[in-house]
């Protein structure tokens, strides 16, 4: 592991740097193709499935695996328009920490030649993927190679990661070539997504009690039925290669100790039905922080398969109705942006420390309070320059080495993919509420908005609106992030487009003169 070593302190001088030079937000790169130019794509995956009895992502228990219910994959898109280049990897993972999307990133990068900022790792945010955070902080320790024999494992984990997610780029790249471009979207007629936050007669919101219990009032938020849609086609006889889909759904309907990329696997199945087994597809989650798949009245729970096939009809049926993009000119626009987390006291790292003590040791305690306790080990560990001792032993989530929140100042990435006058891609971080993106999506100048969460951090976990901080819930106690947070990003993202489209405006004026 001595390899991601070598990188770790120029990537963190380079974020200090940033942070210090320019206030709000602090990076901003833009690049686009000359007009007459054709797309190239191109598609690929790899398997990123680990051994049986890796550990399962989960935050508060520890869940050794027992078998491979379905693979697990990093599936990437090349895109070449002009001199642009650019990636999206979107991997069966819980989420994609800072540290793992700096390391693929960078290794990415030098394998391709794809500038590190047009490059996007996201995650479908499966529940049963693996738990290589831990592993990751480990191996990037001080003390050189792993020593213990689960920890070596781990961190031949992380190299098959890392080294997945760049072998997926580099295929994809090898597979190039000029595409029709398409895209569209549909609506989720059938419901397979519910609002799992109830407001209370007390006006406070609980998560998951749905609407049976006493108390309950209404649900708190909308859900978004909208299923985004991206398909490529060989521009040379009109072939399929690949279909990207988009759409928010808490990816935790599997449930269990074995592998599966959950519904997007189910997705996959109905894909391969509609358009063949060749087609690679490509799922990213949309915002979905609040949204899960339980309906709330009543106790129904939709299932991985039973959601794949719903979501897979409304799929068949809108491929015919996609709407070819004639000038897939391509931008590639990314702003860095710094926002503040919660503050944590040496008095609350310390209490934190004897609950999750505690806990490990086998005591019960209420729900909430482990959350929090797990949260505050997050904070302190991304805001102190050095992590401390022992943290390692009682969280996973939250853990890094390279990526830190000097001053309690965390940097986030936003990316925005642009593809003439009527797509748009806009890669968020965390897990943030669905009326966020709704908005996002509503504000956009581009006739198709495809807004991905969990891409290139995972560790704001989630992002509400403002107004659901005042209810509280599981969702705002487990975010790490300050109110305005999510608005902040929204503004970023519709800035960057409203950018993009007007620089896509003047290039179509110069050439229709």
């Amino acid at each position: 592991m001595k390899k991601f070593s070598k990188h770790r302190n120029t990537l963190r001088c380079v974020w200090l740097l940033l942070l210090t030079v320019l206030p709000g937000v602090i990076l901003q790169s833009e690049s686009h193709a000359e007009t007459n130019d054709k797309l190239q794509v191109g598609v690929a995956q790899v398997e990123i499935t680990p051994p049986v009895g890796f550990p399962l992502a989960d935050n508060y228990r520890v869940r050794p695996s027992t078998g491979t219910l379905d693979p697990l994959w990093a599936k990437a898109v090349y895109f070449r328009s002009g001199e642009t280049l650019a990636a999206w990897v979107t991997c069966d993972l819980s989420g994609v920490s800072m540290d793992l999307s700096s390391l693929a990133r960078e290794r990415a990068s030098r394998a391709t030649g794809i500038p590190i900022e047009n490059i996007v790792i996201s995650a479908t945010h499966s529940h049963t993927a693996p738990d290589f955070i831990r592993s990751l902080y480990r191996s990037l320790g001080p003390d050189g190679a792993p020593k213990s024999e689960s920890d070596q494992q781990g961190a031949a984990y992380v190299e098959k990661l890392i080294g997945s997610i760049t072998e997926a780029i580099v295929q994809a790249k090898a597979a190039a070539q000029p595409v029709q471009l398409l895209s569209g979207s549909a609506q989720q007629e059938t419901q397979v997504s519910f609002c799992r936050r109830t407001v209370m007669q007390d006006g406070s919101v609980m998560t998951w009690v749905g609407l049976n219990h006493p108390q309950a009032v209404r649900t708190a938020s909308p859900i978004d039925p909208e299923v985004g849609l991206i398909k490529f086609q060989r521009a040379a006889d009109g072939v399929c290669t690949g279909l990207i889909t988009n759409f928010g759904l808490h990816s935790d309907t599997t449930g269990g100790n074995m592998w599966s990329g959950d519904f997007s696997y189910a997705i996959e199945q109905s894909v391969h039905k509609t358009l063949g087994k060749d087609v690679i597809s490509l799922f990213g989650n949309g915002c979905c922080g609040d949204v899960n798949h339980v309906d709330p009245t009543g106790n129904v729970k939709r299932k991985a398969p039973e959601i794949g096939q719903e979501i897979g009809e409304t799929i068949s049926k809108a491929i015919p109705n996609l709407t070819a993009i004639q000038n897939a000119r391509m931008k590639v626009r990314a702003s860095t942006v710094p926002l503040r987390l919660e503050e944590v006291t040496s008095a609350d790292l310390q209490h934190s420390f004897e609950l999750l003590k505690a806990v490990k040791a086998g005591q019960k305690i209420p729900f909430l309070e482990h959350v929090v306790a797990y949260k505050r080990l997050m904070l302190a560990n991304l805001a102190y320059r050095e992590s401390p001792p022992g943290v390692d032993d009682y969280i996973s989530l939250g853990l890094s080495r390279i990526q830190k929140a000097p001053e309690g100042i965390l940097p986030v990435k936003i990316t925005v993919f642009t593809f003439g006058p009527d797509l748009a891609i806009v890669f968020l971080p965390g897990e943030p509420f669905t009326e966020l993106g709704q908005s996002l999506k509503r504000a956009s100048p581009y006739r198709t908005t495809l807004v991905i969460e969990l891409s290139d951090c995972a560790e704001t976990v989630y992002i509400p609106n403002r107004h659901a901080y005042a209810g509280g819930g599981y969702e705002v106690a487990n975010s790490l992030v300050q109110p305005g947070s999510g608005e902040r990003i929204v503004e970023v993202a519709v800035a960057l487009l409203r950018a993009a489209a007007e620089e896509e405006a003047r290039s179509a004026s110069a050439v229709g003169n």
